[in-house]
């Protein structure tokens, strides 16, 4: 009888061997030695092949290789189990081990659990469960996993690998660990190849220098570099960047910003704000241009300096800031403009150069170069100094200009920021309006003296002394004609002057923008599970209807979801 059933076997066993070589639709099984067992008990319905100390079960299926200390074949249903020490290869794109693995020769469609490790080139998926559909070239996680490259650690609660592609997509508590920085992102979509990541929805790169956020970007893993747009900003250095558009190298610590830009700096109280600017860590510099403005925020009234171009420079504690061509300066109480200017928080000195020009109430001052002090502890202004050329130019409330002009000049504020008094120095030369008590002019003072003060109550001038030697002469009006009138040097700019913060670009053409090459958002990829494919489900598989099923939390619409309700 057991010699009669041993006949009956290998007769089934030939017969089946050589359909399923006849026909590659079918799945074919090589066990060590050609041992194989029908048990019932265990495995109903299927043959039973083992393997020895030195050889595995060898499993094939159009073009798709495994090996396994035992399977359970179900050959009517063309669907394998596979268990202990399960590797499957897919050509060369696909090396994978676990503990155990299933494949249904009907569908493609392959399960994998127990210690999952799927390696392709360049990157290895550890994870506790795996789905892997041949049809669709796919595999797919939902339990977490974590994705290791040569430069990255990538975790995610779900995760799916597009082979064709070689693209991952991660959503849902993303991370990515490097040496350098992680990042934490809902959505992320990685590509094996090159190193390319594409982050969607609030994504955070941190760094031991710098972090990065943004709502859509782009980061090279392997080149460390990327660009960030919606929402984007850079900190670093107690600097804040935000704009349009930010670009970020790690290795040459350099960024750039483009479009809406500005600056914060949360030390110094101050703000620059343009649309185009590069940023140099290392130097701990920011260059800024089109439209570029630099707010020194004070708690009485900030101080606006606009130019063609900023630079701002030197560590926290000693910022440096540079403004070249057409320089405009605003405060509530004095404004000015120069080709240039300097100015050094730690002294609190601003220097005005080429063509400097302040205004003051009504007073008009020039030179070839003003330097204006600030006190460092309560951000007042201090008093300002005037080097050769000094020209004070103050318009008379009628028709003339009242003049005064010498080599320099000293200024002195209050404590509200008011001119106190001035001192004008070494040939100094005056031009005064005279008028009686009703307002009407009564006669022009023309004189010279070697040392000018003039002292100020409530904005309005208070007292008027001539030191060294003054001279002057009182003209009746109508004896001193109008083209003597005027100091040598007289030029009255005050078409220029900037009353207002609006006038710092006023004259000036709005800036044409940079076109930004936004990041598109991804296609809503096809559920891994689809809809309208139902998966067939072996009676003996260790899956159930519900594990075929595609879960909302797991979708890119929840992720998105959840994006905009942030």
């Amino acid at each position: 009888m057991k010699k009669l059933s041993l006949c009956v076997f290998l007769i089934y066993f030939t017969s089946a061997v050589s359909q399923k070589t006849e026909n590659d639709s079918f799945i074919t099984v090589t066990s060590p030695g050609g041992f194989s067992q029908i048990n019932d008990l265990l495995f109903p319905g299927a043959v039973v092949y083992s393997g020895t100390d030195t050889s595995q079960v060898y499993v094939q299926h159009k073009g798709i290789k495994m090996w396994c200390d035992y399977a359970a074949f179900y050959q009517t249903d063309n669907f394998i189990r596979t268990f202990g020490n399960v590797k499957m290869n897919q050509g060369d794109s696909i090396r994978m081990s676990s503990k155990y693995a299933e494949y249904n020769g009907k569908s493609q469609f392959a399960f994998a659990s127990g210690n999952v490790d799927m390696k392709n080139p360049g990157t290895t998926l550890k994870t506790d469960t795996l789905f892997f559909d041949r049809a669709k070239q796919q595999a797919y996680y939902r339990s977490g996993g974590i994705v290791t490259d040569t430069a990255s650690t990538l975790k995610s609660r779900t995760g799916r690998y597009f082979i064709a592609e070689k693209r991952y997509q991660f959503l849902d508590d993303v991370k990515v660990t490097n040496p350098e920085y992680t990042i934490d992102s809902d959505h992320l979509n990685f590509y094996t190849e090159n190193g390319h990541t594409y982050m969607y929805g609030p994504s955070t790169i941190t760094g031991t220098t710098s972090k990065v956020y943004c709502e859509r970007g782009f980061y090279d893993t392997r080149a460390d570099e990327g660009y960030f747009i919606k929402n984007s900003r850079i900190e670093y250095n107690n600097r804040t960047i935000t704009g349009d558009s930010l670009y970020f190298n790690r290795g040459t610590a350099f960024a750039s910003a483009t479009n809406h830009i500005v600056v914060t700096d949360t030390v110094n109280k101050s703000i620059i704000k343009g649309h185009y600017a590069e940023v140099y860590r290392a130097k701990d510099s920011v260059f800024i241009t089109k439209r570029a403005l630099a707010i020194s925020i004070q708690d009485r009234d900030s101080v606006y300096i606009h130019a063609d171009k900023l630079m701002v420079t030197g560590p926290e504690d000693d910022r440096v800031i540079r403004g070249f061509y057409d320089v405009r300066l605003f405060k509530t109480d004095l404004s000015g403009r120069s080709d240039s200017i300097i100015t050094r928080q730690r002294t609190g000195l601003t220097k005005m150069i080429s063509k400097p020009v302040l205004w003051s109430g009504k007073s008009q001052m020039t030179g070839d170069s003003i330097h204006i002090q600030s006190d460092t502890k309560t951000e007042r202004l201090d008093s300002l100094r005037v080097f050769y050329n000094a020209f004070i130019i103050d318009k008379d409330s009628i028709d003339g200009f009242n003049q005064i002009k010498g080599k320099e000049l000293i200024a002195k504020f209050n404590d509200s920021s008011e001119l106190e008094v001035v001192h004008m120095y070494k040939n100094v030369e005056n031009l005064t309006y005279l008028r009686n008590d009703s307002g009407k002019l009564i006669g022009i003072d023309k004189g010279t003296s070697g040392r000018w003060e003039v002292t100020f109550e409530h904005k309005e001038v208070s007292t008027t002394t001539f030191y060294n030697d003054p001279d002057s002469d009182t003209y009746p009006p109508e004896e001193l004609p109008e083209n003597a009138r005027e100091l040598r040097g007289f030029i009255w700019r005050g078409d220029e002057m900037i009353a207002t913060k609006e006038d710092l670009f006023k004259g000036k053409p709005a800036p044409v923008l940079t076109p930004i090459k936004g990041i598109p958002l991804p296609k809503l990829e096809e559920d891994f599970f689809k809809k309208d494919k139902k998966i067939e489900i072996h009676k003996n598989s260790r899956l159930k209807k519900e594990d075929l099923q595609t879960r909302s939390e797991d979708t890119q619409e929840h992720i998105r979801e959840k994006e905009n309700e942030g």
